[in-house]
């Protein structure tokens, strides 16, 4: 009888390459104007590995599809062309009251994985199996933004909702709450491009588009994220100037001791990244501008180490933020709990970036 003694992994010697490699492009600027030659240099080198710069762009077309009205705001859903011929669903929350000639504040509401698309988001409860997604993640933030008073875009991303390819298209339940990043990350690194870098280019023609819109405040663009909508709020606000007030909520952790380990969907994965920056450098490239980071303590993609692996990549971003003398516009918010949207400080940070009110 065949028994398996001994197995030869690979995994030791690549955590071995990460630390000789790692973080050539580290952050170690010690004034503002350090900062900026770093941030330059680094913003360039991103957008090529991510391959940003090999987006097509288009006219948007956009076209509203559908539009509804709810207690309190109107869900409109509408589609645009980011690239040619690559259309993306997104629905926008309108709130009541918005008076002739005001323009509102923006949020950006990109989801995560397990919720959907934009359906969860959204606060979708008609929809088989997105209530329970909702409890268990706190999900429909968008749905809190619009009743603070927001416009809040809710998208779907590449591979997600209605953007699935083939093989994950359906709409049981498993279909519903699948992505097809792999799929696709593994097409598009093969071609010069990332999924990452997609999702970027997707929210910035997103941000293109708002601009467009006269209800909205051009100036007051957020991008408020969970999990997966947090890589996308981390990535669009490391290299969209646009965005001047950004929540990363379960998506805050170094490289080697989480996503080496613990979460390996092709979404998070760059040819080349980790031999430039840890995640702690990517976020340093948002100040100064406002970031509120929310971390579960019991948040099991923490990695090993846990919380203490969420503090050391925040301390990294807070030196950028020192630099500017801009302190109190980086705020780490750590609650006890699962992976989640936890959202105690969110909105009052939020609010107070807005004018809208709102201590922190």
């Amino acid at each position: 009888m065949f028994e398996q003694e001994k197995y030869f992994t690979t995994s030791e010697y690549l955590e071995k390459l990460y630390n000789e490699k790692s973080r050539k492009f580290g952050f170690k600027a010690e004034n503002i104007f350090e900062y900026k030659l770093w941030k330059t240099e680094l913003r360039s080198k991103l957008k090529e590995i991510i391959g940003l710069n090999n987006m097509k762009s288009c006219d948007l077309e956009a076209q509203i599809v559908e539009s509804q009205n709810f207690t309190g705001y109107r869900r409109d859903k509408i589609i645009i062309q980011t690239e040619p011929g690559v259309w993306m669903p997104l629905y926008i929350l309108i709130p009541d009251g918005i008076k002739v000639n005001e323009k509102r504040p923006c949020v950006i509401a990109p989801h995560g994985h397990g919720g959907a698309g934009k359906y969860s988001i959204v606060g979708r409860t008609d929809i088989p199996g997105i209530k329970e997604s909702i409890e268990k993640y706190n999900y429909d933030y968008g749905l809190e933004f619009v009743n603070q008073g927001y416009v809040v875009f809710c998208n779907d991303a590449r591979g997600a909702g209605e953007r699935r390819e083939k093989k994950h298209q359906g709409i049981d339940i498993t279909s519903l709450m699948s992505t097809s990043c792999n799929d696709i990350n593994n097409v598009a690194i093969s071609i010069g491009q990332t999924l990452v870098g997609m999702m970027t280019w997707d929210l910035m023609r997103l941000t293109d588009y708002i601009e467009t819109l006269d209800y909205c405040d051009h100036s007051k663009i957020a991008c408020c994220g969970f999990s997966g909508g947090g890589l996308q709020a981390l990535w669009l606000s490391a290299l969209d100037d646009r965005i001047t007030c950004s929540v990363v909520s379960g998506y805050f952790y170094g490289f080697k001791d989480s996503i080496l380990k613990t979460h390996l969907c092709g979404c998070n994965f760059v040819p080349r990244l980790w031999e430039y920056i840890e995640l702690g450098d990517l976020a340093a490239l948002i100040a100064p501008n406002k970031l509120l980071i929310e971390s579960g303590t019991k948040d099991s993609l923490n990695g090993h180490r846990g919380i203490k692996n969420v503090i050391q990549q925040v301390d990294i971003t807070r030196k950028a933020y020192n630099i500017y003398n801009k302190q109190e516009n980086l705020y780490h918010h750590i609650f006890e709990g699962p992976h989640m949207w936890n959202g105690e400080k969110t909105y009052d940070f939020v609010n107070n970036w807005s004018g809208r009110g709102g201590e922190i």
